[in-house]
This record gives C-alpha cells, sequence and structure tokens, in this order.
C-alpha cells in the first residue's frame, strides 16, 4: 500500500462517533459534579437523621420514600432561639458591601496600574502578583489582632473592610484594562477628561465580562468565609450563616437532618447570584480564550 493511500484513509471513528464519545463524557462529568447537590438535597428532605448516615453507604442517598419539609420549618427554630434568618440576612449584607466595595476599589487599582501615570508601576504590578501567593491563614492572627485593637471585633466592617482588596481580582482588572484600546484613553485625555471620569464613563461600562467575573469569585469566597468569622464574631449581631450550620453540629448530637436543609438553604442565594451573572463571566472565558 503507497504512502498517499495511508494518509487518504478515513479515521475509523465518524464525526458522529466522537460526539457520541463527548456527549457522554460530557454527562459523566455532569452527574459527578451534581450528584453531591442532589445527595444534599435528598437528604434535607429525609425526618430521620440516623436514617440520613445510614443511606450515604448506598443509593438510597439518592431516594427518600417520604419526603417532608418539616427540616426546613424547623431550621428557623432550632434550640428554640436560633435566629438563622438573621445569619441569613448578615451574610446577604456581607455579600453585598463585600463584592460593591470590592469591584469599586480593584477596579480603580487596576485600571491605575493600566493607564495611570504612577510611578514604578511595574514594581508595585510585582508585589501585588507576589502578594497573592501568601496564603489568607497565614496572616489571620495578625489581622485578627488589628482588629481586636481597633475595636471592631464582632461588627460587620471586620468582616467586609479586609477582604475589598485584592491582589488577584486587582490584577484581573489590570489584565482587561490593558487589553482595551489605547486610543479611548488618548481620546478621553484629548476632551479633557479627568482620569476619574474616564475610568468611571468609558472604561467601566465596557468591563462587564470582567465585572461579572470578579462579582462570582468574590462573592462565592465571601459566602463561604468560616474561619475569620468564627473568630471575629462572638453574638448573632454580625454572624453570617456559614457559622450557624456549625450550631447543628452540637456536642450531644448532630442534626444532620437540619444541617442538611440549612445547607440547601445556604446555597440557593449564591447560586441565584451565580446565574444572574453567568452569562458575562462565560463571556469573559470565551473572551480570553479568543483572544489567547
Amino acid at each position: 500500500m503507497s504512502d498517499l493511500a495511508l494518509f487518504s484513509r478515513k479515521p475509523t471513528m465518524s464525526v458522529n462517533g466522537y460526539r457520541v464519545v463527548q456527549s457522554i463524557s460530557v454527562f459523566v462529568i455532569a452527574l459527578v459534579v451534581i450528584s453531591p447537590l442532589f445527595m444534599l438535597f435528598i437528604a434535607s428532605l429525609k425526618d430521620d437523621r440516623f436514617q440520613i448516615l445510614a443511606d450515604m453507604g448506598s443509593f438510597r442517598a439518592f431516594w427518600v420514600d417520604n419526603p417532608t419539609l418539616s427540616n426546613f420549618r424547623e431550621v428557623g427554630n432550632f434550640a428554640g432561639e436560633l435566629a438563622f434568618g438573621r445569619y441569613l440576612g448578615n451574610s446577604l449584607f456581607i455579600l453585598g458591601s463585600t463584592v460593591s466595595l470590592g469591584l469599586v476599589i480593584n477596579s480603580m487599582a487596576g485600571f491605575i496600574l493600566a493607564w495611570g501615570s504612577l510611578p514604578g508601576r511595574a514594581v508595585i504590578l510585582s508585589l501585588i502578583i507576589a502578594l497573592y501567593v501568601i496564603p489568607q491563614e497565614s496572616i489571620i492572627m495578625p489581622l485578627l489582632i488589628i482588629v481586636s485593637r481597633a475595636g471592631l471585633s464582632d461588627t460587620f466592617t471586620a468582616q467586609i473592610l479586609p477582604f475589598v482588596a485584592s491582589p488577584l481580582y486587582t490584577f484581573l482588572f489590570y489584565q482587561f484594562f490593558a487589553q482595551l484600546p489605547k486610543e479611548l484613553y488618548e481620546a478621553a485625555s484629548i476632551d479633557g477628561a479627568s482620569i476619574f471620569r474616564t475610568w468611571w464613563s468609558i472604561f467601566m461600562p465596557l468591563s462587564l465580562p470582567a465585572l461579572a467575573t470578579v462579582s462570582i469569585l468574590m462573592g462565592i469566597e465571601t459566602w463561604n468565609q468560616y474561619l475569620w468569622p468564627i473568630l471575629i464574631t462572638q453574638t448573632d449581631y454580625a454572624r453570617p450563616i456559614s457559622v450557624a450550620i456549625a450550631t447543628f453540629f452540637g456536642q450531644d448530637s448532630i442534626y444532620w437532618d437540619r444541617a442538611m436543609a440549612a445547607s440547601v438553604l445556604m446555597m440557593i442565594p449564591i447560586l441565584v447570584f451565580y446565574l444572574a451573572f453567568q452569562r458575562w463571566f462565560i463571556s469573559s472565558f470565551v473572551g480570553s480564550a479568543v483572544k489567547g
């Protein structure tokens, strides 16, 4: 057989076959990702907390014989006086405040690094990137001392301000702004617009994908905070929902049924938050892939 005949042979698997394999692979991956969430939801509908643990080792974890919403009703009255609704409200307030302030601060910093006449800009950018590799746990004790001495313990301020500015999100905004046409900034300068007006009126409306990406990442990070809130809060006043779920795991008994229901309630707001921004979140990754 000639070399030309070898190269002209059709692949053994057709295009349709590749699509079938691809579809099956995507389905399996999606099933693996969704199955823990589905298991959590099914467990929240069971009224026997001991049965929940017994079912975890079998396929009965994905099935409930007599579904009930009693766990969700009891979550708000757990131990008689648990202010679960207040915890949820606290988390929503912390989420909204942190993300809103974070978008403003990090986008301003990224814009200045990209287009401002800041001396030593390259050095500052290198330091910002270097700060990202420092784990949060390594600075949490010094941060706790600073917050305590400032009299901010057990407050919303202590849970918002330390996480507003982030090296990662500043760098993401810098990357996005640096890719925009230089003519936009030059035209604004010729028209006499200040650097603040240029950032707010021209660059921010064009940065919806970056805003959505940072909002989702910062929102998930803020919503899942546990170590810092449990160290800085002592009362229900500013305690978030992530700490409230730990209340169901007492020393004498663990209320798995109510803990599962509380986890479902905790998951719903951040899921809605993601769905609200997913369009721009996905477009930002698609745009990055095309540019790359």
